[in-house]
């Protein structure tokens, strides 16, 4: 890889620079200003999905992953560089939320490996370091896909080793790499075609540029608490999974749709905003703006006055924060599940689900233990380690059941003594599927490949709305429609429900299977299920049917076929 000479100029037109911070405790302050400025765009980040479905999550796993590593230094006045940074990589690695957050907890293991008990930083050993990050990550993964994270990393490696060449400063290095990185960024559809069909750059790729982009930040003495200036679209301003945790003060979540009189200045908006409450987002699309915000209860008509001074508000929605919140406690905890007991020497299932009613048919199939998790609320690494660490065996299988947990399944078998198999399942069907292959009592490795096995003996179908206009696979979407995804891929789209779940059905060929299993959502009333049954029923009276209330967020049905 070569710098170009625009790379270059760039970086020679930088000024002031603060003297590069070489020890553990300057490192702690750029690790609190990565995950600040990751942070700060997380919702950026969020936005940028391939498939138009509620279940961006990129961002948010990636802070959290972040929030983990530095929660494990925030106490510690270290100064030895090697031991913080293996501090920060075991922080990370516990921490760790999806395939974004695997990846950048290997990202940390590979950069302290480096370093070791290095003292001090200097422009050499953060090449070493940005190298052996790279080397790691990679390693890491099966099969490594171009136009991912893994892609920016490789072109951050190579950035710095080529800067090297040029300047043994290492903040002069950071530049280079944090430009270096903003391209390859851009870079990354051109690589993977699903990103450049879907119009979107990487969203691992885009976290790690916000965090690399955050410490230059820190040393330059700029701003991290604004984020970006460009607008997201409307589609993707993610507002319902705004309730993962809510700070004092943000009693109400206030969301206005209006339009400007004049051009708006963002910066001015958000200083505005931001002396009323928190949480702010702000989408836009055919010339109107959503605005979101969660301020305290006395101030909950100052963002609409605020909004009148600016233009004209078209829809107002205002929601009480405290008792959402109090009604998703008591439902969380209003069902206990009766999970299987275990013998020593007997198998052991942890299975991850989405929903209570889906974790009751695991726990009836013979679950040990049941880890809460699905589209945008990926366990972390720990979270699936202490599901089974107490259990009285040491022969345990995990099921993932999403795509995005399988890494972090699999982190977690290599950080305990018992003898873990993680069966890749991607959906909740195909980790059904497995369970009917348990056999407590039976030979370790013959059910884990029984339950393997399983995965390929069910068609899976999911059955949300749309979050943004797109077209991919050939499936023309618009924001707002109800669209079908059949083993991960677009496969139907329409205004209707119905017409679209018996798309979905057609396309998977469903009239040669035996069973359709379906699976409503937690926000379908069941007068529409029971309309959609009877129509599946009408259309396939050869194959048996049953539904069952899953009460998983975000997809209406969750469809098993085989």
């Amino acid at each position: 890889m070569t710098i170009d000479s625009e790379t270059i100029n760039q970086t020679k037109h930088l000024k002031h620079l603060k003297k590069a911070p070489t020890d553990g405790r300057a490192f702690k302050l750029l690790i609190n200003a990565g995950l600040t400025w990751l942070r700060t765009n997380q919702q950026l980040v969020n936005s940028l999905n391939v498939f138009p479905v509620p279940d961006g999550d990129t961002g948010t796993n990636m802070v959290l992953t972040m929030q983990a590593a530095y929660d494990e230094i925030a106490e510690s006045s270290e100064q030895n560089l090697g031991k913080m940074a293996h501090k920060v990589a075991h922080g990370a690695l516990m921490g760790a939320r999806g395939n974004s957050g695997v990846i950048l907890s290997q990202l940390w293991r590979g950069f302290a490996r480096a370093l070791d008990e290095q003292a001090a930083l200097d422009a050499p050993s953060l090449v070493r370091a940005l190298e052996e990050a790279r080397e790691t990550a990679y390693k890491g993964v099966v099969r490594p896909v171009e136009g991912t994270i893994l892609t920016v990393a490789k072109d951050m490696a190579a950035a710095a080793e080529e800067a090297l060449k040029d300047t043994v400063d290492t903040v002069s290095i950071l530049e280079y790499v944090v430009i270096e990185a903003d391209k390859s960024v851009e870079r990354t559809p051109e690589l993977l075609d699903v990103l450049r069909e879907a119009g979107v750059v990487d969203a691992g790729g885009k976290g790690l540029y916000f965090i690399i982009e955050g410490m230059l930040r820190y040393l330059h003495g700029q701003s991290l608490d604004t984020a970006v200036t460009t607008i997201q679209p409307l589609a993707a301003l993610e507002l319902e999974n705004t309730l993962e945790s809510i700070e004092p003060g943000q009693d109400y979540e206030i969301v206005v749709d209006f339009i400007t009189n004049d051009p708006l200045n963002l910066e001015q908006f958000y200083s505005d905003l931001e002396q009323m409450g928190t949480s702010i987002q702000l989408g836009e699309g055919d010339g109107l703006f959503r605005m979101h915000i969660h301020v305290p209860m006395e101030n909950r008509d100052e963002p609409v006055k605020y909004i009148e001074t600016l233009g004209t508000w078209t829809k107002i929605s205002m929601e009480n924060l405290i008792a959402q919140m109090e009604g998703i406690t008591s439902k969380a905890t209003g069902s206990q599940l009766n999970l299987a007991s275990v013998d020593s020497g007997h198998i052991a299932v942890v299975a991850v689900s989405p929903g209570p009613g889906i974790s009751r048919i695991f726990a009836s199939l013979g679950a040990a233990a049941i880890v809460e998790g699905g589209q945008t609320m990926n366990p972390s690494t720990q979270e699936i380690l202490t599901s089974f660490e107490n259990l009285p065996t040491d022969k345990i299988i995990i099921l993932p059941n999403n795509k995005n947990i399988i890494l972090a399944a699999q982190a977690s078998s290599e950080l305990t003594v018992k003898d873990v198999k993680v069966v890749p399942s991607q959906t909740i069907p195909q980790g059904l599927s497995a369970m009917l292959r348990l056999i407590p009592d039976g030979d370790f490795e013959a059910v884990g490949s029984e339950m393997h096995d399983a995965l390929d003996e069910v068609q899976s179908g999911e059955i949300t709305t749309a979050t943004r206009n797109v077209e991919i696979d050939g499936v023309q979407v618009q924001e707002g429609q109800i669209i079908g995804l059949l083993n991960g891929k677009l496969v139907a789209s329409s205004s209707s429900l119905q017409e679209t779940t018996m798309s979905l059905l057609e396309s998977a060929g469903t009239q040669d299977y035996e069973l359709i299993t379906l699976y409503s959502g937690e926000n379908i009333a069941k007068q529409e299920v029971d309309i959609i049954a009877d129509e599946i029923r009408s259309a396939y009276p050869e194959l048996e049917f049953e539904v069952h209330e899953g009460g998983q967020p975000h997809y209406k049905f969750i469809i098993s076929i085989e």
